[in-house]
């Protein structure tokens, strides 16, 4: 059995996955509120971004982390469809999991089967990016620790959804994002922890892409996505900070009529001419 290195590039690459992942967990927990407050295709689109935010987050944790990962004895590669395939699942079960949660009439079973959704959602992702790997050997698993992995990823992610549903404020916001990073980064190097690879004698040119050559670029491309449209989520107004908008918008209008309306009152009782007219008239 090979010797697996998990951190050959220290702490950094546990220490960024982290921030990706609190990242994407942090702006799909955010949108998934917003969704709820709001109506018809706004809704949906809430919870389109969602999903998005929370697949790419945990693909991009995935794979920085993936690069501080080594084998002795052979070199690594990556299937570039199946690396990229890995993303889209990522994004459709969390987004199963995330729609659950947005459109179900039972808030504590449509909280359950979101959060298991979304954990499963990030086992998929984990286990296909793993299945992408390219190497002189053979990759097996530990079955107990992988069911492991995916029951934290799970237990994680609705507990993540339930606080970001439940807890108000900044604070809670926080929390919920912390909790599902810690999911995502625990369901990961749990998984890792269950691998077993046997080295094969061959030692030819690996079919493939290295992780400088595609998975570092991609990665730092999802990671750009995800600060700008948490900028952009932290910029735009909530559904209520639009109704108090429009709601102000409103009272200057009629402030505004009520003034008009006063002035030509006072102008009309001011000229006897036009009340003879009117009179007249």
């Amino acid at each position: 059995m090979a010797h697996l290195h998990h951190f050959s590039a220290g702490w950094l690459s546990p220490v960024l996955a982290y921030a990706m992942a609190c990242t994407g967990a942090a702006l799909g927990l955010r949108c998934t509120v917003r969704a709820l407050a709001a109506e018809g295709r706004s809704r949906r689109n809430w919870l389109v971004t969602a999903s998005v935010a929370i697949g790419s987050g945990i693909w991009t944790m995935h794979f920085i982390a993936m690069l501080g990962f080594g084998v002795e004895g052979t070199a690594i590669r990556y299937d570039v469809p199946l690396t990229l395939l890995s993303l889209l699942v990522a994004m459709a079960v969390v987004g199963a999991g995330v729609f659950t949660v947005g459109y179900g009439r039972h808030r504590g079973r449509s909280l359950l089967l979101g959060g298991l959704g979304t954990g499963l959602g990030v086992g998929a992702m984990h286990y296909l990016g793993m299945a992408a790997l390219r190497l002189h050997g053979s990759v097996g698993y530990d079955l107990p620790m992988v069911a492991a992995s995916l029951g934290i990823a799970v237990a994680a992610a609705t507990a993540a959804l339930w606080a970001a549903l439940v807890v108000r404020g900044a604070a809670g916001a926080v929390v919920a994002a912390l909790v599902m990073g810690a999911a995502v980064c625990s369901m990961h190097y749990t998984g890792m922890a269950a691998v077993r690879i046997q080295l094969g004698p061959g030692q030819g040119v690996l079919d493939g892409a290295t992780a400088m050559e595609f998975v570092f670029p991609l990665a730092v491309l999802l990671g750009s996505f995800l600060f700008l449209a948490s900028a952009y989520v932290a910029l735009s107004p909530t559904a209520r900070e639009d109704a108090e908008s429009a709601e102000a918008a409103a009272s200057l209008l009629a402030g505004a009529d009520a003034d008009a309306d006063a002035r030509a009152d006072a102008d009309a009782g001011a000229d006897p001419r036009a009340a003879a007219g009117a009179h007249a008239g």
